[in-house]
């Protein structure tokens, strides 16, 4: 018996330098699929020997490397997986005894093994109640940081909670609370997604030309990421951006600040990345609108308008028969026109477009006569339309309309 306990020690100690190995290669030289699962494992043989005491630190490297391997398969059984082994890695964590504090005191759990296991369930489940759960979690997982050298070197626990910040500011914008979304942020103010949520808050209240600076470093720096060398697991973890839709705001900007050639071929851009946006087309259409290219605008509303209705379920889309309204009301076809407005408001369409498409029926219908029953509600619509309505040329409509004509 005590030659077998004599031979198990060198062996259970060649597992634990092969796990070590193993795991460091993941870790420091970022994620490669035959090293993630070689390191998956490695940890999982380690586990079969494991003393209590070291089964939170094996069980956080399992699930470490599976997070890895998930980030290369973006299979969600894969993200599953790393999420449950990071699980019973919470459920065995105990302080190191020479780390234990005072009396009364509670040793903080990682940060690093919060925030990577609230980001393997987002990665799972992205209903409203898991990111409400999630950001409470992450944070208090990331205030205050806790990063010990238990589990990863203090400064990959650290790229790990600014990985956990910007999924708190992803939260955030999901609800459109830009205020919540720069505080995660305070203290990465040159992170991409800082440069995003300065960009919105300058949009919203109506500064384009700084919404315009703040959208281009913001896509600049995504763009720019994309294209290099695959980095470390913690950059891979953070959420990601939505290229065609970022190019699309950002033109929107350069659109409202006169720049239409840009706004074009950023335009052109997002359309190629993703031949579904409608919205893209249809900025594109205003933007030719707006150089007199009026038969491609044309073009474009159509397009638009089609692509909204193949995108829409069941073909009910409120957005399509906004884009085709406006389409008709160039054409001065206003009866036809009013009536795709009206359906419109009739059907499912983005809470942004609602206002645009009240107004734009109230000016078909001033446009197409009925002055005394739609001008004062036209005059009245335009304080909620976006900056992408022709306020101008609805004034000087309702302005030729006179208020004691009749209705039609």
């Amino acid at each position: 018996m005590a030659g077998s306990a004599r031979a198990a020690d060198p062996q259970q100690l060649a597992l634990s330098m092969r796990a070590q190995s193993d795991f460091d290669r993941v870790a420091k030289e970022g994620p490669v699929l035959p090293d993630a699962t070689r390191c998956e494992q490695s940890q999982a043989a380690l586990l079969a020997v494991a003393t209590p005491q070291e089964a939170a630190r094996i069980h956080f490297r399992k699930a470490y490397c599976g997070l890895a391997t998930a980030t290369l398969t973006h299979s969600p059984n894969d993200f599953r997986d790393a999420s449950a082994e990071f699980e019973k890695a919470l459920k065995t964590w105990s302080p190191p005894t020479s780390n234990r504090p005072r009396e009364g005191m509670i040793e903080p759990v990682p940060s690093s093994l919060r925030v990577l296991a609230a980001v393997a369930r987002l990665e799972t489940d992205s209903s409203p109640d898991s990111l409400q759960r999630e950001r409470l979690e992450l944070s208090s997982a990331v205030d205050p940081v806790a990063c010990p050298n238990e589990f990863l070197p203090a400064a990959d626990c650290l790229a790990v909670v600014r990985t956990g910040r910007l999924w708190l500011a992803w939260i955030a914008l999901s609800h459109n609370d830009l205020d919540e979304a720069g505080r995660a942020l305070k203290s990465m103010p040159d992170a991409a997604w800082s440069h995003w949520i300065a960009g919105k808050s300058a949009f919203r209240y109506r500064e384009f030309p700084q919404a315009d600076l703040q959208y281009g470093l913001a896509v600049e720096d995504w763009m720019r990421e994309q294209s290099a060398p695959a980095p470390a697991l913690a950059p891979r973890l953070a959420p990601q951006p939505d290229i065609a839709r970022a190019l699309t705001d950002w033109a929107g900007t350069q659109l409202l600040t006169g720049d239409l050639k840009q706004a074009t071929a950023n335009l052109d851009t997002a359309i190629q990345r993703d031949p579904h946006l409608a919205f893209a087309l249809f900025l594109r259409a205003r933007a030719k609108e707006l150089a007199s290219q009026n038969e491609e605008a044309q073009a474009d509303l159509s397009l638009a308008s089609r692509t909204a209705f193949a995108e829409a379920k069941d073909l009910a889309s409120g957005e399509a028969h906004l884009y085709r309204g406006i389409m008709l009301y160039r054409r001065k076809d206003y009866s036809h026109a009013e009536a795709e407005f009206s359906s419109a408001l009739n059907f499912e369409i983005p809470v942004d477009l609602r206002p645009d498409a009240v107004a734009w029926r109230h000016l078909a219908a001033v446009a197409g006569g009925a002055c005394a029953s739609s001008r004062e509600f036209l005059e009245q619509s335009l304080a909620a339309v976006s900056p992408y309505f022709p306020k101008d040329e609805a004034r000087a409509a309702a302005a030729k309309c006179p208020l004691t004509a009749s209705g039609i």
